[in-house]
């Protein structure tokens, strides 16, 4: 892993927690409109600056990029945004209840996500990934983190933790009552030369942001005739975690309907592919495990590991896709299929059985969380996991640290 330090915009600490935000990706417009109300220097006015527009704008229009560009002017005018004298490597730590991590943030190089140093593991869509390659190039720069996570370095911790002893340049908190706090490093060529022994990374989540960080790259190099490759255009801003300190929550699933199905026929279909049992507690206890709710009621759901399955066929979500959703639901693709809603573990089990009351969905499955080490394994694999198969919580906070170019 190449690390490179850089110069980072980050808040004013008296106004970090209005001006930090939740990422991008996480919020709907109207959501994004509730949490940036009262708050003119939120940098959803900038990841999110249809926010400001009337509704129904077209998200994707001209305008809407112009409008980014002049809220991040705005916010480095104004001084909500400072920047770093120097160019530097920091620490991130985020803290949320008893759960705590602490990451190095740098610039990576866009040609080792190309060439799969930076593993992927998930599929990109290219209307998403254009979307972030005109906000990216709109602003000059990359508003938030990719999550990277690699395999534990004892010499990177205690470099970290060394770190982490001092006052952190700036502390930031989210609504959901987590401290983001970011230290800068005074001597960063230590931590270059310990990631330089780390042999790849992960993307645990932004996969479009790179994806797009790699576009910017290519077209910048194109249009630049006296390229050299040390270009800023040529990384991105990244945020790199032990994989042992990642938090994933499960990806629940509720489908609309019974595909013409009783739900007596149902049930009967469910019986002849999985073991179930009737009054079952609504979080599946571990793997190979799903807890389903149909009729106002728990089921659980188990099956053995599946024989001779390769590690994207074994997941928990696979199976149940493999099993029940496309054959008894007629859930063909779950990336297109629009009888099929996906709900971030974040909002509970319960959040599950109320969408099924409430008849907007039939029935309701409830997941075992992936595991960090069955991630790591289907990117080593070069193979692609299901879609919504995993959420890390805590979200990272975009506007703390900032990498322009």
């Amino acid at each position: 892993m190449k690390i490179i330090p850089f110069p980072a915009l980050y808040p004013l600490g008296s106004l970090a927690s209005e001006v930090t935000a939740v990422p991008y990706d996480v919020v709907d417009v109207a959501e994004a409109r509730a949490l940036a109300d009262g708050k003119p220097r939120s940098f959803l006015r900038v990841s999110r600056p249809e926010i400001e527009m009337p509704e129904g704008t077209d998200a994707h229009a001209d305008g809407v990029y112009a409008r980014a560009a002049e809220n991040f002017a705005r916010l480095q005018r104004e001084k909500a945004l400072l920047r770093d004298e120097r160019e530097s490597l920091y620490i991130y730590r985020i803290v949320k209840g008893d759960h705590v991590q602490t990451g190095v943030v740098g610039c990576c190089q866009a040609e080792e996500y190309e060439s799969g140093i930076i593993k992927r593991h998930e599929k990109t869509r290219a209307d998403k990934e254009t979307d972030r390659t005109r906000h990216i190039l709109a602003v000059r720069g990359h508003t938030g983190p990719v999550f990277l996570t690699y395999a534990d370095a004892p010499a990177i911790d205690r470099l970290v933790e060394a770190v982490v002893q001092e006052p952190p340049l700036v502390t930031a908190m989210g609504e959901d009552g987590s401290r983001h706090s970011a230290w800068r490093v005074a001597e960063s060529a230590a931590l270059v030369k310990a990631f330089a022994a780390v042999p790849v990374s992960y993307i645990a989540d932004g996969h479009h942001r790179a994806a797009a960080a790699g576009r910017v790259a290519w077209q910048m190099r194109q249009e630049n005739s006296w390229h050299k490759g040390n270009e800023p255009y040529n990384r991105f801003l990244a945020v790199l975690f032990p994989a042992t300190q990642l938090n994933i929550l499960p990806y629940n699933r509720c489908v609309k309907d019974l595909n013409g199905l009783t739900p007596a026929q149902f049930l009967e279909g469910v019986r002849g592919v999985f073991r179930v049992t009737e009054g079952a507690v609504p979080n599946p206890a571990g793997p190979r495990q799903a807890s389903m709710y149909l009729g106002g009621r728990w089921y659980g759901l188990g099956w053995d590991a599946p024989v001779g399955a390769d590690p994207v066929t074994g997941l928990d979500v696979s199976v149940l896709q493999d099993r029940l959703l496309a054959p008894i639901l007629g859930i063909d693709d779950p990336r297109t299929n629009a009888r099929i809603e996906f709900m971030g573990g974040i909002r509970g089990a319960a959040a599950l059985a109320t969408r099924v009351d409430s008849g907007a969905v039939a029935v309701a499955f409830s997941m075992y969380p992936v595991t960090v080490a069955e991630m790591m394994a289907i990117a080593d694999a070069g193979q692609i996991m299901p879609p919504k198969s995993t959420w890390f919580e805590p979200k990272l906070r975009d506007g703390l640290l900032v990498h322009t170019f």
